[in-house]
């Protein structure tokens, strides 16, 4: 990679984070930015859910709100992105300062409270979208009287641009957002939900994205309704309120979710449980702490057919991408398999047990 990009990773770990992020965002936008270097191995190729991913690396929500550079981030070497969260009226989210950094932990947390330019500016520009998956992400307005049809209208509106959707209940900034994964209240926003895509000439694959937090005694019952919705997948897992085991205490006392390294284990635990509940059924994608090519297979080898970075491209920039790629065809190399299929969920027994 050329070293200029280094000296740009370098100049945006200097920054005020939200400014790092946006000045990111805009090299996106002006093309400044290392394209991917040849061409996918074939064996990191997957069809899950209808879809052609080229690789199984993409980008987790957050990164880009407003989807303002899917192209971008797919040229990069991306197998795919998640645009959003969208809400269908834009909102400012939480006051600044509102996102924190930790270079000794390794890891951000955010308040950022879905800020979005709703779902019109989205859509906007996705009508002539880049060829590629982009899953779009799907949240709900803080003060909407009827949070549950902020999903439906996301469902209804976005549809046409989507390659497919995630629900996403598991964001701990939004006050009482996270609700929504208890059962009944779950079953009831996922049956609205299937009824809106069953009403679409060409329904996009559904997705439900989990928080890390929820209990062990809660989860069989949670995967079960999931399951029981006809969704096509689950994404383990969102931010976690959790501060277990940081050093920087006083980033440890700011309010809101966290990502990064600490993440990993908690995350990677409840993907590989998440994993045995569905018996494999259900594709995976795991998110959470993925900042080395070796995490990425412990993500696959817990469970995940897919794996999203986020707080990792903060800390590694996009050279994490190709070392990510290595690290896979060199495990297939050693196991002397033609697809990642055989690797996915090979030690989610050992991992549920952490």
């Amino acid at each position: 990679m050329n070293p200029l990009f280094g000296l740009g990773q370098n100049l945006l770990l200097a920054l005020d984070p939200e400014w790092a992020h946006e000045l990111a965002v805009k090299a996106l936008e002006l093309g400044l930015y290392p394209r991917a270097e040849g061409r996918n191995d074939k064996r990191l190729a997957q069809r899950l859910f209808g879809l052609n991913f080229p690789n199984p690396i993409g980008v987790a929500a957050g990164f880009d709100k407003d989807a303002r550079v899917p192209g971008a981030l797919l040229d990069a070497g991306l197998g795919f992105v998640e645009i959003g969260t969208l809400t269908p009226r834009a909102q400012s989210g939480n006051p600044s300062p509102r996102i924190f950094r930790s270079a000794r932990d390794r890891a951000v947390i955010n308040r950022l409270g879905f800020n979005n330019e709703g779902h019109v500016a989205a859509l906007a520009r996705l009508r002539d979208r880049p060829v590629g998956i982009i899953g779009v992400n799907i949240g709900a307005n803080r003060e909407s009287p009827d949070r549950i049809g902020d999903y439906v209208r996301g469902i209804e509106r976005l549809a046409p641009v989507a390659s497919y959707f995630t629900v996403n209940i598991s964001s701990p900034n939004t006050p009482g957002l996270r609700d929504l994964q208890a059962p009944d209240a779950l079953s009831a926003l996922l049956r609205r939900v299937q009824q809106a895509r069953a009403a679409l000439p060409k329904a996009p694959p559904l997705l439900v994205k989990l928080a890390p937090d929820l209990a062990d005694d809660d989860l069989p019952e949670i995967v079960n309704v999931i399951a029981a919705s006809g969704a096509d997948g689950i994404v383990v897992s969102n931010t976690t309120l959790a501060r277990d085991d940081l050093e920087d205490r006083a980033f440890a006392k700011e309010v809101g979710g966290l990502s990064g390294r600490p993440l990993f284990t908690r995350s990677t635990r409840m993907l590989a449980r998440v994993y045995r509940l569905t018996e494999g059924r259900l594709p995976l994608i795991g998110v959470g702490g993925i900042d080395s090519g070796e995490t990425a297979l412990a993500k696959i080898e817990a469970g995940a057919s897919l794996i999203q970075l986020y707080t990792g491209l903060i800390f590694e920039g996009l050279g994490l991408l190709t070392r990510i790629k290595q690290t896979l065809v060199e495990a297939m190399d050693r196991a002397e398999v033609e697809s990642l299929a055989p690797t996915v969920g090979r030690r989610a027994d050992e991992w549920a047990r952490k």
